[in-house]
């Protein structure tokens, strides 16, 4: 959530931050709510001043045996008057949230100027694109001939968008997830995290979800309980409405399942493993101090990157410009695998910081060389999503009779394993 005063000290240039993400007109109702809330606040304190200075003549007046009526009925009408702004005023301050919570984040500096995805730069890549004397199949094919992904009957079970992994492929899938957790807190120094796959609306406020993405995600009929659409909520809801006191950063990784509707995605990617409902994914977050926090954003999308360097995947990372930022990012790299059948490249993980738009949401603090508590700076990425990146270890590694060779650093986790085969 974007601070009040700033907005207030700088409208300008808040306003021409948002007009980098086409959302320039979004600051119009929030500056109008503060003025009116301001102003009703005027008037509030300085009726309040008046009755606080007028009452005690009503003591007076009844000392000199004078007639108090008129006095008292005029400070009661004041008492009333009171009231009312202050109840006018409360309903002015829940919508003004409700406006704040519904603004973006403002884009980093450092970010590129652009209007969607095409503007986007790209930083690095590391491979290349591999080469192939067939025609490369898409691992959908792949994984129905290996025996290891089946598609019809995920759907069978819960509809489009639920993959059924079984065998190897379910193999696959659990041997990458200790990969990664093992990696990233064995060699990147991150604590594991087991957390519950269920949230209360009010952590899904301080990420972000809420209120802006409500219909993509999935919620509980009664206690209204959210399916975690990434680890990154619970993770950065632990340390909801505390202040830090360890040294910074804090870095915590977490395997989950996560869950997300897409509404509105129906047509865009439904075949095969790209965009699904279902999914796995080891999460990275950090709470970093404001003056580290883009150091330390370049340092989580290292650790994201090296788990495809291991597993030697072909990938690019590129920068998203200000107008293909996510909602809550003021900065963010993309990570994107190449998928050799699709010829393009499929994102599988994104690195942002936040800076403190998710901190004042949830207010998440630490202490600053005078202890004096300040927001903390958060940060996340994928280290990585699973389903794209095993679209990219069948599509990249398949050879010309339909087996496809596993990765070295998978091999331990599967049993030595070093083909899929249609009998493995």
């Amino acid at each position: 959530m974007l601070d009040i005063k700033r907005i207030r000290k700088e409208p300008e240039e808040v306003r021409r931050r948002l007009a980098s993400r086409g959302v320039a007109a979004a600051l119009d109702p929030v500056l109008k709510l503060d003025e009116q809330r301001r102003t009703l606040i005027s008037e509030s304190e300085e009726l309040k001043a008046e009755r606080k200075r007028r009452s005690p003549e009503i003591g007076k007046l009844k000392k000199e045996g004078r007639d108090t009526r008129a006095l008292q009925e005029e400070i009661r009408g004041m008492g009333d008057r009171i009231r009312a702004l202050d109840e006018q005023c409360r309903g002015i301050e829940a919508e003004l949230e409700q406006q704040l919570l519904s603004l973006p984040n403002l884009p980093h500096g450092s970010v590129p100027a652009g209007e969607d995805e095409t503007a986007n730069p790209e930083i690095s890549r590391s491979g290349e694109i591999p080469p192939f004397a067939f025609e490369p199949r898409p691992h959908w094919d792949l994984g129905a001939r290996l025996g290891i992904l089946d598609l019809e009957r995920g759907a069978k079970l819960s509809g489009s968008g639920f993959p059924l992994l079984i065998g190897a492929g379910a193999r696959l899938s659990r041997a990458l997830v200790q990969f990664m957790l093992d990696l990233h807190t064995t060699e990147h120094g991150y604590t594991e995290v087991a957390p519950p796959f269920v949230v209360n609306a009010d952590c899904m406020t301080g990420t972000g979800q809420l209120p802006k993405f409500r219909e993509d995600m999935y919620c509980t009929e009664g206690d209204e309980l959210f399916l975690i659409p990434t680890a990154e909520v619970p993770l950065t809801n632990i340390y909801r409405e505390e202040i830090l006191e360890g040294p910074l950063p804090v870095r915590l990784t977490a395997y989950t399942p996560c869950f997300r509707r897409e509404a509105g995605a129906a047509g865009r990617d439904t075949r095969g493993l790209i965009r699904v409902h279902q999914f796995d994914k080891v999460e990275l977050v950090k709470f970093a101090r404001p003056e580290t926090s883009c150091e330390e954003l370049e340092l989580l999308r290292a650790d994201a990157e090296a788990v495809l360097q291991k597993l030697g995947l072909t990938y690019r990372v590129i920068e998203l410009c200000t107008g293909d930022l996510g909602f809550g990012a003021a900065k963010c790299y993309d990570i994107e695998l190449w998928a050799p059948a699709q010829e393009r490249w499929l994102e599988v993980s994104s690195c942002s910081n936040f800076e403190d738009f998710q901190a004042r949401r949830a207010r998440i603090r630490f202490r600053d060389g005078d202890g004096k508590p300040q927001l903390v700076h958060t940060l996340n990425g994928s280290g990585v999503a699973l389903p794209r990146l095993i679209v990219a270890i069948l599509e990249q590694n398949q050879r010309e009779d339909g087996s496809v060779e596993v990765p070295g650093a998978l091999r331990p986790y599967m049993g030595g394993m070093e083909w899929l085969t249609p009998d493995s």
